[in-house]
């Protein structure tokens, strides 16, 4: 670069900010608690409104302000078209941005929608991803049967084993995307080694934060450079939005925004109003989740008719030593066990219970429990899932915010129901 474009660069003022935001407050000195209730929180100055309305509107006036940021390509800051953004986007954005301790955040429309926007616009023609064998089967399917469509490539391998990690690397390799926490086997991906081998390879790192949450653990805090999450389970916890979120440096949102207007994945301002307003509570769920997550293992692992229990807050999970450096002592709401006797019995205990929900999805403050075989891996194989580790009899329970004395009483009542007749005989 010759000397008059290091001048042209020098004399540069603009620079990005934060957000965008409705207002400069910050709550960045606060805990997750707090900064839960109170971040973008938007109390409108017309009516004295405490809390964010919903601007349930497709549209804005136009105005010198807004001519000018379209001129100037700063489109994502002003309010021109609701699909660019909304009030009702912006205030839960600005909230989920001082969870994750990140610049800017942007919501979806759903989790796959952030995780294709977020990979399309960070990858181009003959890009390779290294990716988990663990992963979602939505995101599976995605990367394995699409990428190639866009001339891009894909290899799975473990989650866990850096040196299997670093051997999938290619030259064209761009991006390491892997999950905090695996579905449904509760793997830990060690973060710390994964951003040492992206610096490493000058590489991106983009991790699914959707079964830990930022409350448990923030991977943009470990070096990450982006964070996904689908809004629909935790974040929201009430089983009554479809939602994604993705967060990060403004310069990488700034890239994956144009993305998702392309792809027409935005958050509706109903929505994005729910998502808002469930985040108030995120912390206090979250704390309750994990306690009643932890209690429920340990019953598991103690009962004779469990065949093996997968959590990270007990001994017996193989990364435990991991998981309490990485995790700081919260494990999460999820628990997979397997049960003696396999599918049919694991069937049959799903249809003994009184609490726990039969039913797909996770994070809500009901308990919800599901075989994996049959639900979130039911895309892959029988021999693709008995190579990840999904063994006969495998279930998943996503533990609510139940009193923790029904649900342990609630399980025991339905596995001496499993094995009654076997006891009789």
């Amino acid at each position: 670069m010759d000397a008059t474009n290091d001048m042209w660069l020098n004399d540069l003022t603009r620079k990005r900010e934060k957000g965008p935001t409705l207002h400069k407050e910050s709550y960045s000195e606060f805990s997750d608690a707090t900064k839960a209730v109170h971040a973008g929180q938007y109390n409108d100055p017309n009516t004295g409104a405490l809390g964010t309305p919903i601007y349930q509107c497709s549209t804005f006036y136009l105005n010198e302000a807004s001519y000018k940021a379209i001129e100037e390509g700063r489109g994502r800051d002003e309010m021109i078209y609701s699909r660019y953004g909304n009030p009702s986007q912006w205030s839960v954005q600005e909230k989920l941005s001082s969870l994750e301790k990140a610049e800017s955040s942007i919501v979806f429309s759903s989790g796959m929608a952030a995780i294709s926007s977020t990979l399309l616009a960070m990858l181009d023609k003959g890009s390779h991803v290294v990716s988990s064998r663990d992963i979602y089967g939505g995101t599976y399917n995605f990367l394995y049967e699409d990428l190639y469509r866009y001339g891009m490539s894909v290899t799975f391998t473990s989650p866990t084993n850096i040196k299997d990690i670093e051997a999938a690397i290619q030259e064209n390799t761009k991006i390491l995307y892997f999950e905090a926490l695996t579905n449904p086997l509760l793997k830990i991906t060690p973060i710390k080694d994964l951003v040492a081998l992206g610096r490493k390879y000058n590489l991106r790192v983009i991790i699914d934060n959707t079964f830990l949450t930022p409350y448990n653990v923030k991977p943009i805090d470990l070096g990450v450079d982006l964070v996904v999450n689908s809004a629909t389970k935790y974040l929201n916890g009430h089983s009554d939005l479809i939602g994604g979120t993705v967060s990060g440096s403004r310069k990488l949102i700034d890239c994956i925004w144009p993305q998702m207007l392309k792809n027409g994945g935005s958050m509706d301002p109903h929505a994005c109003f729910l998502l808002e307003r469930s985040l108030k509570t995120f912390a206090l769920r979250m704390r309750t989740h994990n306690a009643n997550a932890l209690k429920l293992a340990n019953y598991f692992e103690a009962h004779e008719k469990i065949k093996r229990v997968y959590y990270p807050g007990i001994q017996s999970h193989p990364q435990h030593d991991l998981a309490k450096s990485q995790m700081n002592g919260k494990y999460s709401g999820m628990v997979s066990f397997e049960i003696e006797g396999g599918d049919k019995n694991a069937h049959k205990l799903l249809s003994y219970l009184k609490l726990p929900k039969e039913a797909t999805s996770l994070g809500g403050v009901e308990s919800l429990i599901s075989l994996p075989y049959n639900t979130s891996q039911a895309s892959l194989t029988k021999e693709q899932q008995k190579n990840i580790g999904i063994n006969e009899g495998l279930i998943r329970l996503s533990v609510g915010i139940e009193d923790i004395e029904d649900l342990i009483s609630d399980f025991e009542q339905a596995i001496t129901n499993v094995f009654k007749k076997e006891l009789v005989c």
